[in-house]
């Protein structure tokens, strides 16, 4: 599929990146206006972004409804923010609460950023608040180190996790960006492991190739396995200390008890597939949201399969949030090693739409005080659940 005029070209790659990984993730797209786009130019759009998950157009102008239609084009029927437009299901305990400002004419399109914003899109004396991981995370960079070494904060998939389907798609479109010296992000995890940044980059990383690098038994266990999420995940987990890596949760016992979460009813909490189908390539995506994961329901080995060697043959419930945890943690930490990592280096005007159901991503970095980053943020719940793997899938792969 092809428009006229249109050209696509790779992402920036930094030197810590591996081209090899790269091959069709990420895009460049030049000659198109995606604020006015064409049905016929949409669909170019639509498909280029199932194939190469991120898309970065520049130099865009882009108003609040333009940026709310483009991303319910991806999904018709959709209409509600990602994580419903209270965002928080009316509690301030959400540890999304102090990162979103709604803007009142679109409220499905947030400011995000940091800085005092006086007037902005009818909104005063904005105060935004870059999400820093000394607020969520255990083991934090010292003060003194704080504008020169970062953290990712918290690798995630925009998703309520609860009662409402996981977006397709979000956009991302940047304001106003501070300039200043990049930062080393370490991984603090025994590895040894570090990224250079650029300052205020949001990291992404392919959940094709999070699943693709797997070994037979886990690429085997993936196929098989379900992720039922906390309900209310984001007020579940406000309590609780990221891991160093921002892949998941420490276990200290610290997430709110069930019973002390807003109300809640069983048949609203979610239980999504491991592995996530892309709609245009087939391809299987690992889309877990390693922060909010309370169980998994691992089905049997099919008929037929290989069982030396393999996890959890006769299936399994796994209700142990530390197992658990630690062997979510087992199957995504490879893929986000420093050269698997894409960290946009953002310029005024960049629009970046991602594929959801295909990547995770993390905010980086910290700011000054008087650093003022301004972002438009738009998602939408998804009108429908994401398809997992399908039976010839687990055939393969198990």
């Amino acid at each position: 599929m092809a428009a006229a005029g249109v050209t696509t070209h790779p992402l920036p790659l930094p030197p810590s990146a591996d081209p090899a990984y790269f091959k069709s993730f990420g895009a460049e797209v030049r000659g198109l206006d995606p604020g006015n786009l064409s049905p016929e130019q949409f669909a170019v759009v639509q498909d280029l972004l199932y194939k190469h998950s991120a898309l970065l157009f520049r130099n865009t102008s882009l108003s609040p409804e333009q940026q709310y239609k483009l991303t319910k084009a991806f999904d018709p029927s959709s209409e509600n923010y990602g994580h419903g437009n209270n965002k928080t299901e009316k509690t301030k305990k959400s540890i999304l609460h102090p990162y979103l400002k709604t803007i009142p004419r679109q409220p499905q399109v947030q400011l995000i950023g940091n800085g005092l914003i006086p007037e902005h899109e009818g909104l005063l004396n904005a105060q935004l608040k870059h999400p820093h991981h000394r607020t969520f995370h255990k083991t934090v960079i010292p003060d003194a180190d704080d504008l020169k070494y970062t953290h990712f904060y918290r690798w995630h998939m925009d998703a309520a996790l609860y009662d409402l389907s996981p977006p397709k798609v979000t956009t991302l479109y940047a304001l106003t960006v501070p300039q200043g010296d990049g930062q080393l992000c370490r991984y603090d995890d025994g590895t040894g492991d570090e990224l250079p940044v650029p300052l205020g980059t949001t990291a992404f990383v392919s959940g094709a190739t999070m699943f693709d690098i797997l070994p037979h038994e886990l690429k085997s266990l993936a196929v098989r396995t379900r992720v039922k999420y906390a309900p209310h995940a984001y007020v579940w987990m406000a309590p609780a200390h990221a891991l160093s890596t921002g892949l998941g949760l420490e276990t200290e016992d610290l997430e709110l008890p069930l019973k002390e979460l807003p109300q809640w009813s069983e048949d609203r909490v979610k239980v999504l597939p491991m592995l996530w189908k892309n709609p245009v390539t087939g391809k299987l995506h690992f889309q877990v949201h390693p922060c909010g994961v309370q169980e998994l329901l691992i089905a049997p080995l099919p008929a037929g399969a290989e069982r030396e060697g393999a996890l959890y043959p006769a299936g399994a419930h796994l209700t142990d949030l530390k197992e658990v945890r630690a062997l979510v943690y087992k199957m995504q930490r490879p893929a986000i090693a420093p050269k698997l990592v894409y960290p946009h280096d953002w310029s005024e005007k960049d629009l970046v739409i991602f594929h959801n159901r295909g990547v995770l991503h993390s905010v980086v970095g910290a700011f000054a005080k008087d650093q003022v980053r301004m972002f438009h943020q738009c998602n939408l719940a998804a009108s429908d659940d994401p398809d997992g793997p399908s039976e010839e899938d687990v055939k393969q792969y198990a």
